[in-house]
């Protein structure tokens, strides 16, 4: 399928500006410096920072120059806020922070860029908290079924200490978490069945990530997991090998004209988180830290804007030019109950993720 550009998405560039001025003031800076996405001195392909001491700013910082890979396009919200905040990063470390973004898969999966940075070839990458639990158990917290009950509780929670303590309980792992972006609710949107109740789900073959988690809470409801990748879910909707699948509103600008019904039944909120290399991490000044963590949190804050915006678009185009039907008669109840054995099975299989479960239920309205 085409991959169709939103081109409201330039507003986001726009806004992100904004950023130059939410992160504080510089740290070890020169001043006068031009942001890009990468240094001068870039690093090597295969990735890894390259530090120097020559020709620095009038700071006695080391400098950087180092690689963030993702696997989305560069017309996606995530890729214009990403190089927002390295432009943000350079400017307020006088340019002894230089991060180039990678974008499109480019380094490989999710999985493969933390891989590589646990063995020193990169330095950052943007990932899903779903990937992270593979890395760490504390991290399947985000991904157990209404964990989080709206998106206040949802970005109450991820803004908080608790939080902060899992993005930092990674050292040891070869990583920790710089900060997180939204990436909106997920729902199941099917070809051609509503779906209101977990009755609804029954006999339906639903595509899903590669998780046990999702395949569980599939279990559970009572349709069919089916793991695939996302570039087939086109193909499989419209040749129905399956009935649907589950993800955010924005799936819908790729798969709108074969999925016919988006229901907001919003099972899970899952963050995209930004990590970075401990090693790079403990490399950095206290200032350059200071720096590059207030340019996250602003990137953060920044973006909860820019993505309400991008699935606003994404929902418009859905109803208006691809004849999606919204579906928010949802009975919610009826899903979290049909859920309450995972968090049973969960508190004895994986004790460190209901130990954050527990913590983001007790922050609940």
């Amino acid at each position: 399928m085409k991959n169709r550009k939103f081109m409201g998405l330039a507003a986001i560039v726009t806004s992100a500006a904004l950023l130059f001025a939410g992160c504080g003031g510089s740290t070890a800076s020169t001043g006068g410096s031009t942001a890009s996405t990468g240094g001068s001195t870039a690093s090597t392909a295969t990735g890894g920072s390259t530090a120097s001491t020559a020709a620095e700013p009038a700071s006695t910082d080391q400098t950087f120059n180092l690689k963030l890979g993702h696997n989305l396009a560069e017309d996606h919200a995530v890729h214009i806020q990403l190089t927002s905040f390295a432009e943000a990063v350079k400017e307020a470390t006088g340019g002894t922070v230089n991060i180039q973004i990678i974008p499109n898969g480019t380094l490989g999966s999710e999985s493969d860029m933390i891989s590589q940075i646990q063995a020193g070839g990169l330095d950052m990458a943007k990932v899903s908290a779903s990937t992270l639990g593979t890395f760490n158990t504390s991290y399947n917290a985000f991904s157990v079924p209404y964990v989080f009950d709206n998106q206040e509780h949802y970005y109450n929670f991820m803004d908080s200490a608790d939080a902060e303590e899992v993005f930092n309980s990674t050292e040891s792992d070869g990583f920790i978490a710089l900060t997180w972006l939204d990436s909106g609710a997920r729902s199941f949107y099917t070809a051609d069945t509503p779906v209101r109740t977990p009755a609804d789900l029954k006999g339906l073959k639903i595509r899903t990530m590669d998780s046990q988690m999702a395949i569980d809470m599939m279990a559970a409801l009572g349709g069919s997991a089916t793991v695939m990748s996302y570039s087939e879910i086109y193909t499989g909707l419209q040749q129905g090998v399956i009935d649907g699948a589950e993800n955010n509103v924005t799936a819908l600008r790729d798969h709108g004209d074969v999925a016919k019904y988006y229901c907001f039944d919003e099972h899970t909120r899952i963050p995209d988180i930004v990590v970075i290399s401990a090693k790079v991490w403990n490399s950095f000044s206290d200032a350059q830290k200071t720096a590059v963590k207030e340019c996250a949190k602003a990137a953060t804050e920044e973006y909860k804007g820019a993505w309400k915006a991008f699935e606003d678009e994404v929902l418009e185009k859905a109803v208006n030019e691809m004849g999606v039907t919204l579906v928010k008669d949802v009975d919610t109840a009826a899903f979290q109950e049909a859920c309450q054995p995972i968090y049973d099975n969960l508190a004895s299989s994986d004790p460190a993720a209901y130990a954050v479960v527990e913590k983001i239920r007790a922050q609940a309205n």
